[in-house]
């Protein structure tokens, strides 16, 4: 064995150890943050498979099944009004070939009276509602309800706004920035500290990669929501699931909650097949 060998090796072992070790007790390098809430069933679009997405109608829908996230997409209109929108061109929710940033929140078109599911193709939504929401209107429907905010474009007047009515709510712990760009999540984080993160893509295939190196332990993790394997340190919500299988998939590999575009079908899982039922 040569000389090299001879010190590489106990010393790749003892990294291995630790790396196991402290993988195992994460407690023992990083202070444990008690979250400030804990995600079961999480709605995406205020549960979009059941109702027009983003409605106040379907927000009420995800709420009556207990959900314990709403997550919501955020665009800016000509009048610096906040709305609730996933898209920035409207043509696929209401027909109208326009911005939102290009109309005032008054001149906002309806949603069409169908919307295909993304997440599950040949399934349309109905409802009675088809206005746009105000995302002012859901902090004041729902005070105390945790709600994931994700930026789409990099709008800084429109994070700056975000940043403002979250802190005039005082829902500074409870609304979570979400966007998959990382010089937008540090424009966030600068516009309002306090707000709990989630991870962006890029960090999110660091953390894979940095536990496969076996760095994982040793990395301090400032994100408290991965938007998928952390369950002792944050908050893991796989996103974004609509079949039974998939949901008992999820909660088997140690997941903390699911985002769905299905509250109910969620809320009937957790209440008879869940990891809490099962426990009782």
């Amino acid at each position: 064995m040569s000389l090299s060998l001879y010190y590489a090796l106990p010393a790749l072992g003892s990294y291995a150890m630790l790396s196991i070790f402290f993988l195992r007790w994460p407690h023992l390098l990083h202070t444990p943050r008690a979250p400030t809430f804990r995600v079961r069933l999480a709605a995406h679009r205020g549960g979009s498979g059941e109702l027009l997405e983003s409605t106040m109608e379907a927000m009420e829908n995800s709420m009556a099944q207990r959900s314990d996230l709403l997550e919501l997409d955020c665009q800016l209109t000509r009048d610096k009004v906040v709305v609730v929108s996933h898209d920035e061109n409207l043509y696929r929710q209401s027909g109208l070939n326009r911005d939102v940033g290009s109309l005032d929140f008054e001149d906002l078109p309806l949603y069409k009276e169908e919307l295909e599911v993304y997440f599950s193709p040949g399934h349309f939504a109905h409802g009675s509602d088809r206005r746009m929401v105000r995302l002012e209107d859901l902090f004041q429907r729902f005070p105390r309800t945790p709600m994931s905010v994700e930026i789409k474009g990099n709008n800084e007047e429109l994070i700056c706004e975000i940043a403002d009515l979250v802190r005039r709510y005082d829902r500074n712990e409870i609304t979570i920035w979400a966007s998959e760009n990382r010089s937008v999540m540090k424009k966030c984080k600068a516009a309002n500290p306090e707000m709990p993160l989630s991870f962006t893509i890029s960090r999110g295939f660091w953390v894979l990669l940095s536990y496969y190196l076996g760095l994982l332990p040793f990395i301090p993790i400032p994100e408290k929501f991965f938007f998928c394997f952390l369950p002792n340190i944050i908050n893991v919500v796989f996103w974004c699931l609509n079949e039974e299988s998939d949901f008992e998939a999820a909660f088997s590999v140690g997941a903390t909650g699911v985002m769905t575009d299905y509250p109910t079908a969620l809320r009937h899982y957790l209440d008879n097949r869940g990891p809490a039922a099962q426990a009782s």
